[in-house]
C-alpha cells in the first residue's frame, strides 16, 4: 500500500474526529478512508483508534503516531517542494502560526501571495504558544528569546508597547497625569488565551503589584482592544505596529508617554532542519524586509 496515503487519512480522521469528516476533506468515501486507516494499523502492527458506535478516540499509540505522522508528511512535502524549487520558482506549502492581529498581517500576507503565487499558505492566527515541531509548523512568529535548540530564529521587528486612548475618552474622562491615576480610569485589558492570566502592564518597578486596575473590559484579541480604544471605551496597552497609524492621524493619543512602555523583539522561528527550503527563506526574507 501507499503508506503516505494511509498516514494522511489517519491524520485527517484524528483532526476531524470522524471518518466522514476526513472523507469530505480528502474527497474520498468514508469506507475508503476506513480501509486506508486499517491498512496503516496493519502495517504498524498496532491499533490507532478506539472505535465504538458513538465515539472515536486515539489510543496512546495513535497519539504518538499523530505527532510522528505530521512530521513525516511535512518532510515529504518539503522534499517534493525543494526538488521542484531547485528547477526554478519557489513553490510548496508553508504552515504558519501568526499573532492574532489580522488587520496588520493580512495585507502583508496578501503581498507575499502576489509576489510568490506558487507558495501555498496555511495560516493559524492565534496568540497561544504552539509547539513548532510536534504541531508540524514550518515557521512561527514569537515575541521574546529563542529557548529551543531545535529551532532557528531571526529577529524581524522591534515592538514598542505603550498606553493609548482616543481623544473622545480623554475629553470625557481626562488624561491620566500619573501612574497612580490609572487606577481611576477605564482600562481595556488583555487575557492570555494559554494561561488565562491578565497581561501585566509595564509599570515602573515601584508600582508593580500595588495598583488595581478596573476590569471594565477584558478581551483576548489585539484588534478588539484597538477597536474599543478607538471607540472611546478606555485606555489600552497596544503594540505600535497597530497603533502607529492612528497616533499619526490623531485618532489615538499616547497616555503617560515613556512612563509606561516596553520594547519587545519579534522573531520568526522555524525547525533547523527546514532552513534550506527556498519557500521558507523567501518568507523569512520578505517579512524581515517589510517589518525591520
Amino acid at each position: 500500500m501507499n503508506l503516505f496515503n494511509g498516514i494522511e487519512a489517519f491524520i485527517q480522521v484524528a483532526e476531524k474526529g470522524s471518518f466522514a469528516g476526513a472523507a469530505r476533506q480528502l474527497n474520498l468515501s468514508p469506507s475508503a478512508v476506513s480501509k486506508l486507516v486499517a491498512r496503516t494499523e496493519d502495517a504498524l502492527g498496532t491499533v490507532l483508534f478506539n472505535r465504538n458506535t458513538r465515539s472515536l478516540s486515539l489510543t496512546p499509540e495513535g497519539q504518538l503516531f499523530l505527532k510522528r505522522g505530521r512530521v513525516i508528511l511535512s518532510e515529504m512535502a518539503a522534499a517534493r517542494a525543494d526538488i521542484a524549487a531547485a528547477a526554478g520558482t519557489p513553490r510548496g506549502q508553508l504552515k504558519i502560526s501568526m499573532p492574532n492581529i489580522t488587520s496588520f498581517f493580512l495585507p502583508l500576507i496578501g503581498g507575499f501571495q502576489v509576489a510568490y503565487p506558487e507558495i501555498d499558505l496555511e495560516l493559524d492566527f492565534s496568540d497561544r504558544v504552539v509547539d513548532v515541531i510536534d504541531e508540524g509548523f514550518d515557521v512561527v512568529f514569537r515575541v521574546g528569546q529563542l529557548s529551543d535548540s531545535r529551532l532557528t530564529s531571526r529577529q524581524v521587528a522591534l515592538i514598542n508597547m505603550q498606553l493609548v486612548a482616543s481623544p473622545t475618552y480623554v475629553a470625557k474622562n481626562g488624561l491620566p497625569d500619573s501612574v497612580e491615576s490609572l487606577a481611576h480610569h477605564h482600562c481595556i485589558q488583555y487575557r492570555y488565551p494559554t494561561t488565562g492570566r491578565l497581561e501585566a502592564w509595564p509599570l515602573p518597578e515601584e508600582y508593580r503589584g500595588s495598583l488595581n486596575f478596573s476590569k471594565r473590559l477584558v478581551c483576548n484579541n489585539a484588534d478588539a482592544r484597538l477597536g474599543l480604544a478607538l471607540q472611546g471605551h478606555g485606555i489600552a496597552l497596544m503594540p505600535d505596529l497597530l497603533s502607529a497609524p492612528y497616533l499619526a492621524s490623531g485618532d489615538l493619543v499616547v497616555v503617560l508617554g515613556e512612563s509606561v512602555q516596553k520594547e519587545y523583539q519579534l522573531h520568526l522561528l522555524w525547525p533547523t532542519n527546514k532552513h534550506a527550503m527556498p519557500r521558507l527563506r523567501e518568507f523569512v526574507d520578505y517579512f524581515h524586509h517589510h517589518l525591520s
